[in-house]
């Protein structure tokens, strides 16, 4: 017998108490042993229109929704006796007519009218009423009930869709499946959804990529207990069917999925590292980042992937761009003495002075010395006056080149001198290495916030990739860059033209805010190598109460505003660690 468990399980799991939730997944994982347990109390939920939804009695209030047929189990939902009833009377589980994934349904009611008699007395005319304004015009009036079918939409729900208005839409959509809800989102703002083929009739309805989505087979007690134990995201188990798609695709060069902030980008990196890992029993497989913490998060979420999986999770490396070239600098005979950025700074600005050129200011030569000079491992004046700066902000002459360049050559000095080297030392010394045919510690590198790695960490990688085909993957947003000026990837051999591909399905993002915070930005955003990312067309998956803009007199009195709103949210109920600053 199938045994699953469905997106809306882990959501209402985690509305309960810390003691329900340990009462709830003992008696998940007695149903997972034997589903006809006869310790286990089963009752069928007579008023709800779907006859294979039963509960199952977890404590004296507690009932989880389970549907039961001849073949499979699944865990629908839980909650205290009435909500739990409440919801499974609501709902009901079918397969779609048009696309063939299972759906999880909210039920229509159909209310009538039914006309009273009742007298009336005659007296003076009453004055005339003012007209009702026009009703407003329905988004869809030019789709036919095939076409809303053709995406997924209910048969129930048809009408309902229909007849949405631009006050309406995002209530209804939020009613529908997922799929469902995401092309009449996409529809209400212009876009063509993909409209779904028909699915064979023998197809089995929860092997859909749709449905896996919301439903999922659990093997074991031990991959059901990892799915309960760590809600940290629905999506980092339940993939979309795009995110699906990018995570098992080939790719015989260097590839990048993009998407704005809540689209799933780290989960679709986590996921392709994994079944990289899969996919070939000997494969080394790299998950790095460009800072330590993020490294560390990216370590406790793979954790949730392949904590029953030792043997797996031995082939997947998880660390920092900085870490990993150290220790790999290290194991290749070095032992090198990094500078520190102050450090750097202070050997900058002494060159600066040595150099005694009034027109060079030490904020310019440092900014040269970091970003060009040292990030391209420039080593003679003609490879500095010859250099393309892409991506540059400020044009800089040949005179105030060999200004910067007689600085340079001061830097370097103190530097050997002190016996340090610079990060981008270590990624240049690796990456000849590695281009000189040196064997790769991996077969493939998976990078997440790809947006913020330098010059030299992607020559590394390029270089330690070696052109093998699924040898690098990356996983960023260049809306989202912060710490690094934009470059060309292609100069560096990275160049990921016709697979690059943007999620457009926002996961932690509400409408309303997303909204607001696409108006931040243009609409496209070019690299510097001509690859678009269109920010248009994204759709979140939830609603939520518009943004309130404050703007404050002082830095005083907005902490002291932020701080009475964090204090009202709390007193409200809203958990601390949902909450984000």
């Amino acid at each position: 017998m199938e045994f699953r468990i469905a997106d809306t399980f882990t959501d209402s799991l985690a509305k309960l108490t810390n003691q329900e939730q340990k009462a709830v997944k003992t008696t998940a994982f007695d149903l997972q042993v034997n589903p006809a347990h006869p310790s286990i109390q089963l009752h069928r939920i007579d008023r709800s229109k779907d006859d294979n939804f039963w509960s199952a009695r977890v404590s004296r209030d507690v009932r989880l929704v389970v549907h039961r047929t001849s073949g499979s189990f699944l865990l629908c939902y839980v909650d205290h006796h009435d909500a739990a009833y409440a919801w499974a009377e609501r709902r009901k589980i079918e397969r779609h007519p048009r696309t063939g994934a299972a759906q999880i349904v909210e039920v229509r009611e159909t209310v009538r009218e039914v006309p009273t008699y009742v007298p009336v007395e005659r007296s003076a005319p009453e004055p005339e009423a003012p007209p009702e304004p026009a009703p407003a015009r329905p988004l869809f009036a030019g789709l036919t009930a095939d076409d809303l079918l053709g995406y997924g939409v209910p048969p129930d729900w048809v009408d309902a869709v229909a007849a949405a208005t631009e006050d309406t839409v995002l209530d209804v959509a939020a009613r529908l499946p997922a799929e469902a809800a995401e092309a009449v989102l996409r529809l209400a703002v212009g876009e063509t959804p993909v409209v779904a083929p028909t699915a064979p009739e023998e197809a089995d309805p929860f092997e859909h990529p749709d449905a896996l989505r919301r439903f999922r087979t659990v093997e074991d007690r031990d991959e059901l207990e990892r799915a309960l134990d760590f809600p940290w995201d629905k999506w980092a188990v339940f993939l979309h069917p795009t995110q699906r798609a990018t995570v098992e695709r080939s790719y015989n060069g260097p590839a990048r999925v993009a998407g704005s902030a809540g689209t799933g980008k780290t989960v679709v990196a986590l996921h392709r590292a994994v079944h990289l890992a899969e996919a070939d029993d000997d494969a080394r497989v790299l998950l790095t980042t460009f800072s330590d913490p993020l490294a560390h998060a990216l370590k406790d979420k793979l954790r949730t992937l392949v904590s029953n999986r030792p043997r797996l999770a031995e082939r997947i490396d998880v660390l920092a761009l900085d870490a990993v070239a150290l220790r790999l600098y290290r194991a290749a005979g070095g032992a090198p003495t990094v500078v520190s950025a102050d450090e750097e700074a202070e050997v900058v600005a002494e060159a600066v002075a040595e150099a005694g050129d009034p027109s060079l200011s030490g904020r310019l030569a440092l900014a040269e010395w970091r970003h060009v000079v040292d990030a391209w491992q420039l080593g003679t004046w003609d490879d500095y006056r010859d250099v393309s700066r892409a991506g540059r902000r400020t044009r800089l002459p040949q005179g105030r080149r060999e200004a910067v360049w007689a600085a340079v050559e001061g830097v370097r000095r103190r530097l050997a001198d002190r016996g340090l080297v610079t990060m981008s030392a270590v990624y240049g010394a690796l990456a000849e290495l590695y281009e000189g045919g040196h064997p790769s510690p991996y077969d493939h590198v998976v990078v997440d916030e790809a947006q913020d790695v330098g010059v030299a960490q992607l020559r590394f990688l390029a270089a330690m990739a070696g052109g093998r085909p699924d040898g690098l993957f990356f996983a960023g947003d260049l809306g989202q860059r912060i710490f690094q000026p934009p470059f060309s990837w292609r100069q560096l051999g990275v160049d990921v033209r016709g697979r690059s591909h943007t999620l457009r399905i926002n996961y932690r993002t509400s409408h309303q805010i997303r909204r607001r915070a696409d108006g931040l930005l243009n609409p496209e955003i070019a690299d510097v190598d001509g690859v678009v990312e269109r920010r248009a067309g994204t759709t979140s998956v939830f609603n939520g109460p518009e943004p309130v803009v404050l703007v404050a007199d002082d830095a005083a009195s907005e902490a002291e505003a932020v701080g009475d709103w964090l204090a009202g949210l709390v007193g409200a109920g809203v958990a601390p660690a949902e909450i984000g600053i």
